[in-house]
């Protein structure tokens, strides 16, 4: 390695103690050498080309100084200075840098082995009071308190939105279901009332109508009793039950045709007694029985209200009344005579 020394010679008196930079005394031997300091009477003039630099009072030789930048250089390129002069090399020790690092680490640590990343702590409290370090600290607590609040108000907020949304949907809901059923309930109020009126106006036309044929239509005879209603059970009847309607009366009772019509038949008819048929426009069948006299005779035409006999106690019987028999079309079996007259706009 190239010495950084000057290649300058310099004299010095004889018998002079000297040390360079390495600490080296002239022969080579290593001794505390004390600073040498030359003054004008120590250092011999010098002729030539070799010339000492005249000295700064205070510091070292131009030669020193120069030595000493060039072993800075060489350290700070990383390696070992060492000066040429005929001398055994010196090995200039460097402080450890990881060392230093460590030092320099340690010294902005808080003491844990884990380095402190993106911690919000100052590294120095200097020029603190612990009124502001307390102040930080509670305004990081508050801060974080608010956070968590925020947080907090905003779910609650979220619950009782979906809360009143869901509280909404209901009423809405059952809104919806209250007018359904109202509307339900109005319809089924419109149809029976609808319905009423129909019924009520179908009754007044057969009103109507059974007054017009009550006026055409009269009962057999007056200041009467029903005694034996149609359908009634007994022995004395041949067929096992009533056949007809009975309206008891005294013996003599006017008998009035109940309608117009053609007399078919007049006379005794076995259990029936003294017996008229009476045959209406439609072909319906009334027989007037029990008879105590026939005021009619066949074929002739009759209207409504006109006497066809008197009421007697003739035939299979055990009181005067006349027994009245309804069948329409002329057949055999007779129907109600109670239905049938009402059915005329007539009451027994």
């Amino acid at each position: 390695m190239a010495s950084n020394r000057p290649a300058q010679a310099t004299s010095f008196a004889p018998n002079e103690k000297y040390s360079d930079t390495f600490g080296y005394g002239p022969s080579g031997d290593e001794g505390p050498w004390e600073e040498w300091n030359p003054t004008a009477e120590s250092t011999r003039p010098v002729r030539g080309r070799h010339r000492v630099g005249k000295q700064r009072g205070g510091g070292l030789a131009r030669s020193s100084t120069v030595l000493g930048v060039g072993v800075i250089a060489a350290v700070g390129a990383g390696g070992m200075a060492s000066a040429q002069t005929g001398k055994p090399p010196v090995s200039i020790s460097m402080p450890d840098l990881s060392s230093v690092a460590e030092s320099a680490k340690a010294l902005i640590s808080d003491g844990s082995d884990t380095p402190a990343k993106g911690s919000a702590t100052p590294l120095t409290s200097a020029g603190l009071t612990t009124t502001d370090a307390a102040q930080g600290t509670t305004d990081a607590g508050e801060a974080l308190r608010s956070r968590i609040m925020q947080q907090a108000e905003s779910q609650q907020d979220q619950v009782d939105s979906a809360a009143q949304e869901a509280a909404e949907a209901a009423a809405a809901k059952k809104a919806v279901t209250l007018a359904a059923q109202e509307q339900d309930q109005a319809e089924a109020k419109a149809a029976a009332a609808k319905k009423k009126a129909e019924l009520a106006a179908k009754a007044k036309v057969e009103a109507e109508r059974l007054a017009k044929l009550a006026k055409s239509y009269a009962l057999p005879t007056s200041s009467y009793t029903i005694t034996g209603t149609f359908g009634q059970a007994g022995s004395m009847w041949s067929s096992g039950y009533h056949t007809g309607l009975d309206f008891a009366a005294p013996t003599g009772t006017l008998i009035k045709a109940i309608h117009s019509g053609t007399i078919t038949e007049a006379g005794w008819a076995g259990a029936y007694g003294y017996r008229t048929i009476l045959t209406l426009d439609d072909g319906t069948e009334l027989w007037f029985c029990h008879q105590s006299s026939i005021s009619v005779s066949v074929g002739q035409k009759v209207a409504t209200g006109d006497v066809i006999g008197r009421v007697g106690a003739t035939g299979n019987v055990t009181g005067p009344h006349v027994h009245l028999e309804v069948h329409p079309g002329g057949q055999a079996t007779g129907i109600d005579p109670m239905t049938w007259l009402r059915g005329k706009g007539l009451t027994p």
